[in-house]
């Protein structure tokens, strides 16, 4: 008897050990890009997709903060030597470490955000960003009382230039003679994380006129929002929702699919479905849109709701073409 319970007992124990084993097998990693984790963004937005597969499975991942663009590469080839079953690089920076990494480590699957990387193990996950700015675009226009309104990006680089260009056609499409004002925060990753000069950027906005500024940068976008709600004016978010910042004052938020990306590369990478390739993402997918919730409810007007809409069934169906910058 004695000899029967002990003999279940380590069967108990080998398949406790096996599962572990499994489990510890499949080892996710993430590289978040400058700004950190918790810029209210588009970094913050990939954390939170890591943590809900954390969340669902139990599963830990690795994790690195760039602060300087030598460590991307650095942190990769680290995490692939440690075992990393997946590899998520967030922002299109990242391609020329990822390449690297990927080429070094073929049996390691990797995942980019925002950027391509032609190589069998690498999934390339792209947005129609262009697409969600127009909507926002509209709504800006719709919204303000002067026909002025503002955008502030981030580094000066075309994925930018592509939210820019999309929020003009839109709040062009709204109001034809609407005047959109833009200024880029800098040249250098420091403009993703420059709260205080995207707050100096707005303010210029709004001196001019404009009543509605949409932020695309990062966390400098912090600064622009602190400043409309200082001027009692309108801001507009980006990747993440970040309507809850400042109730009243926050018009709506573009918002990007990150975290679903992020968490189904883990998931799938685990499952063994992940694939290699582009994944591109737009409002038909459901991968960008414009945020509404309590935060904002009555701030956006249900008119101005209506014809983003009926824009957004004409863009799917494609009766509304929005230029794609980067594609020009």
């Amino acid at each position: 008897m004695i000899k029967r319970f002990a003999l279940a007992a380590i069967a108990a124990a080998a398949v406790v050990t096996t599962g572990m084993a499994q489990a510890d097998e499949f080892k996710p990693a993430i590289v978040f890009d400058m700004g950190g984790k918790f810029d209210k963004s588009f970094n913050e937005a990939a954390y939170n997709g890591a943590e809900a597969f954390k969340k669902d499975t139990g599963i830990d991942y690795m994790e690195f903060e760039v602060t300087q663009v030598s460590q991307r590469e650095q942190a990769m080839k680290r995490m692939a030597r440690k075992g990393a079953s997946i590899i998520v690089a967030m922002g299109f920076a990242q391609a020329s470490a990822v390449e690297k990494a990927a080429k070094e480590f073929p049996d390691t699957k990797f995942t980019i955000v925002d950027m391509v990387v032609d190589l069998p193990n690498v999934q390339s996950i792209i947005f129609k960003e262009h697409e969600g700015s127009f909507l926002v675009g509209m709504a800006a226009a719709l919204t303000s009382k002067t026909g002025k309104v503002g955008f502030v990006g981030g580094m000066d680089i075309p994925l930018i230039r592509k939210f820019a260009l999309g929020y003009v056609e839109g709040a062009k499409y709204a109001n034809p003679n609407a005047e959109v004002f833009q200024n880029m925060t800098g040249t250098t990753p420091a403009a993703w994380n420059d709260p205080t000069k995207g707050g100096e950027l707005a303010k210029s906005q709004f001196d001019r006129g404009a009543d509605v500024v949409y932020a695309a940068a990062g966390g400098t976008g912090i600064g622009v929002y602190q400043a409309a709600k200082d001027a009692g004016k309108f801001a507009i978010g980006v990747d993440s929702n970040q309507n809850y910042l400042h109730p009243g004052t926050m018009l709506t938020s573009m918002t990007k699919g990150v975290d679903v990306a992020v968490m189904e590369a883990f998931a799938n990478a685990k499952a063994g479905t992940w694939q290699p390739g582009i994944k591109v993402l737009g409002l038909k997918e459901g991968g960008v849109n414009y945020a509404l919730d309590e935060h904002n409810k009555g701030v956006l007007s249900q008119e101005v709701i209506d014809k983003l809409e009926a824009a957004r069934a004409d863009i799917i169906a494609g009766k509304i073409k929005v230029t794609d910058y980067m594609a020009q």
